[in-house]
């Protein structure tokens, strides 16, 4: 009688330790299809000092985990669950932390099904071929560079084939021109630029001297431009002596005074006066005008004539066969282009099926 008496009393001590536990786990259904989702909630009494479990699962994974909520002096924690294997899996006890004591919830079972499927009203298709990768960038950037290349080696030639600059045609107009015709027209030139007249003296001296040493070069066959002051000189004297040049020594001596004052003006930095600018210039004039060979000398010489072949002119072309000719330039490279990219795509299909097998 007394067992029986401390059973009964131990049943009533579980029974009601059961009742006031503080901690309390619910799910609103213990069946479910692979891949279904189900709530698991957890309760617990009271709001302060309290630490929910993290949870640990066998089978069953975690789709969510809800904002804690509180409700009737409760705090309230759901979470979303699922399962993707069959079979019968537990939700093992939860440890919840209540004011530094360990509460455990109830475990509970879990009946995950598979889903059964009816081959028969499935509709079968195809095996499709395999699939290639998306092209990107890198696998067209050996074309765009090979565009890239071929459109700047054709402009370079076209730019320079095709260029022809106003320097080049004013020296095949001036070829036309005889030394004195070409002396004189220069001389004006100078005139028109002011050089002098804007503080640009030794500017102006070298251009002076340039023309009337261009001229004796042209007109007596010496090389007037590449001889020194004294050089030159010297030479205009033997062809005087030798009456080679019909000019006189005054001539002469005042194309030293000049050449000497260039000079000066060039490398010792001098600064001659407006009128002795003007002098000079009129010097190069006079000497321009009474600098000329000795025909008749040169016609009883029995040196063989010279004969003197003037430079066609080229025409430059027009604005019209530029462009087609640039048309036609890129048409080809972009055309040599896209044969050279058509191989990218099969050597990408190529290496599709090998990264399949391995």
């Amino acid at each position: 009688m007394k067992k029986i008496l401390l059973y009964i009393a131990l049943f009533c001590s579980s029974w009601m330790v059961a009742q006031i536990s503080p901690v309390e786990a619910k799910v609103d259904t213990t069946s479910i299809r692979i891949g279904e989702q189900f709530e698991y909630k957890i309760s617990v009494d009271g709001t302060e000092n309290i630490i929910m479990p993290k949870l640990e699962l066998n089978g069953l994974e975690v789709v969510d985990s809800l904002r804690l909520d509180t409700l009737k002096n409760k705090l309230i924690q759901k979470y979303i669950l699922t399962g993707f294997d069959s079979g019968a899996f537990y939700i093992p006890q939860q440890q919840v932390f209540i004011r530094n004591q360990a509460h455990f919830t109830d475990s509970l079972l879990i009946n995950v099904a598979t889903v059964k499927v009816d081959t028969t009203q499935i509709k079968m298709f195809e095996i499709k071929g395999i699939k290639g990768e998306p092209y990107q960038f890198d696998d067209y950037k050996n074309t765009l560079y090979w565009i890239i290349g071929i459109l700047l080696v054709v402009t370079t030639v076209l730019y320079f084939a095709l260029k022809r600059s106003d320097t080049d045609e004013i020296k095949t107009r001036e070829q036309l021109l005889n030394p004195y015709q070409e002396a004189v027209r220069n001389l004006k030139i100078l005139d028109e630029k002011l050089l002098w007249q804007n503080n640009k003296v030794k500017q102006y001296y070298s251009e002076l001297t340039d023309i009337v040493r261009n001229f004796i070069e042209r007109e007596l066959n010496v090389p007037a431009l590449e001889t020194t002051t004294s050089g030159l000189i010297e030479t205009l004297s033997d062809f005087t002596e030798t009456k080679s040049i019909l000019t006189d020594k005054e001539t002469i001596t005042s194309l030293n005074k000049l050449l000497q004052q260039a000079d000066l003006v060039k490398f010792a930095k001098s600064k001659p006066l407006a009128h002795e600018i003007e002098a000079d210039r009129n010097i190069a004039k006079h000497i321009v005008d009474n600098i000329k060979p000795n025909i008749d000398i040169e016609e009883n010489s029995e040196v063989d004539p010279v004969i003197i072949v003037e430079k066609p002119i080229i025409k430059k072309p027009s604005a019209l066969v530029k462009i087609i000719t640039i048309i036609l330039a890129i048409g080809v490279s972009i055309s040599i282009a896209y044969f050279i990219s058509k191989g990218i795509p099969k050597l990408n299909s190529l290496k599709t099926p090998i990264s399949n097998v391995e």
